[in-house]
């Protein structure tokens, strides 16, 4: 099966897919300059780079409702299913083209358009009971293990996100952290919780949108060799400079508040760059988002007391050694840092719809001794 690969409505190259959506090989490219980023560099095309671009635009196998998902598509991978939904996501502005076809970007992208919640229904175990079942969705190009979807609320695409068990503490974990970021003047993409019958989930508004794409610091990372005296921070911290942007401000404030809610989870795709897709020039760092894992989500409440807090990324495998990295704390003050363990009890609350009292208090203690070692810097 033979598409263009389309940059909004940029003629970028033509890919050729197997039966199973599986993308056999990229050729004819016509515009190197829209090429996804890190794909096609000094006039070459990096195929392998490209089959890992493309693979990552689908749900993965381990997130919830697939099964249901692939039974009522009638296929076994996620593959089809994206070609059905033309590839399109929220996050950028690329998309493929049938051969023939006469559709344009403004007729497909779900910035403008409206799109179905059948696949998100479906996802979401409230699935699609008889009638026509619709492919056209965002839903089946993202990412991640948890159970999400977006939707269209009073005009805003919005992206709903749920918890892991035991604790099904990532939503509020999302919460907390938009607060205290809030309050410690980081950018951050706002985060809120709503309740569906039983279940609570966090929501928040895209942070992009038809003028603007998100590039994640893994493909920054890609586009050019690291050296072997350069650790990945200062890599990326390069890269970013050379298209004129300094970014360092930005992640070291993004580092301090991962360090402040044990985030474990920083890696290298929920973080990243924000480009405008027509000039393709860098605009800025993107907003702080996904910092559910975080808070000793998975962690036993018995095991709070053991100290399995160390464990981080991207930059060190540990925090004691990422934040060496830090270069300063002046924009810290101790009135601001002070007021976050309050914060935990305001989210973690019975209002809330969070009834584990005991681990709110482990929590909460977790919080000020990191808040303690920050202001000790100060």
């Amino acid at each position: 099966m033979d598409f263009t690969l389309m940059h909004k409505d940029v003629s970028v190259a033509e890919m050729v897919f197997d039966d199973e959506g599986s993308l056999m090989k990229t050729r004819d490219i016509h515009s190197p300059e829209h090429m996804p980023y890190g794909t096609y560099t000094d006039g070459f095309l990096d195929g392998n780079m490209m089959k890992t671009w493309w693979k990552s635009r689908s749900i993965p196998a381990s997130r919830p409702g697939l099964e249901d998902l692939l039974e009522i598509s009638g296929t076994s991978d996620i593959g089809p299913i994206i070609l059905k939904s033309l590839g399109l996501s929220l996050s950028d502005h690329y998309w493929i083209k049938p051969f023939g076809s006469e559709l344009s970007w403004r007729d497909v992208n779900y910035f403008e358009n409206d799109f179905s919640d059948d696949i998100g229904d479906l996802l979401f175990g409230t699935g699609c009971v008889g009638g026509e079942f619709s492919f056209s969705s965002p839903d089946a190009t993202s990412d991640g293990v948890l159970r999400k979807r977006w939707k269209i609320i009073d005009g805003r695409r919005c992206l709903i996100k749920g918890g892991a068990l035991p604790y099904h503490q990532e939503p509020f974990n999302e919460v907390i952290a938009s607060k205290i970021m809030l309050i410690l003047g980081v950018r951050h993409v706002g985060y809120e919780l709503i309740r569906d019958g039983r279940h609570i989930y966090s929501c928040c508004e895209d942070m992009v949108d038809t003028h603007t794409e998100l590039i994640p610091a893994s493909r920054v990372c890609m586009v050019s060799r690291k050296s072997n005296n350069q650790n990945w921070f200062d890599h990326y911290l390069a890269v970013c400079k050379d298209h004129c942007l300094d970014v360092r401000d930005d992640i070291e404030r993004m580092m301090i508040v991962d360090y402040i809610i044990c985030n474990r989870d920083r890696h290298f795709n929920n973080f990243g760059i924000i480009r405008d897709s027509d000039s393709l020039s860098w605009i800025m760092t993107a907003p702080v988002f996904d910092s559910g894992s975080s808070l000793g989500s998975n962690i036993g409440t018995e095991m709070f007391d053991h100290g399995f807090f160390e464990e981080c990324k991207p930059f060190a495998k540990s925090f004691n050694e990422q934040m060496k990295l830090i270069s300063s704390y002046d924009w810290l003050d101790r009135e601001s840092l002070e007021s976050i363990p309050s914060i935990v009890e305001e989210v973690l609350s019975d209002s809330n719809g969070w009834y584990l009292p005991e681990r709110t208090v482990k929590i909460r203690k977790l919080v000020e001794s990191r808040i303690s070692t920050l202001i000790d810097r100060l």
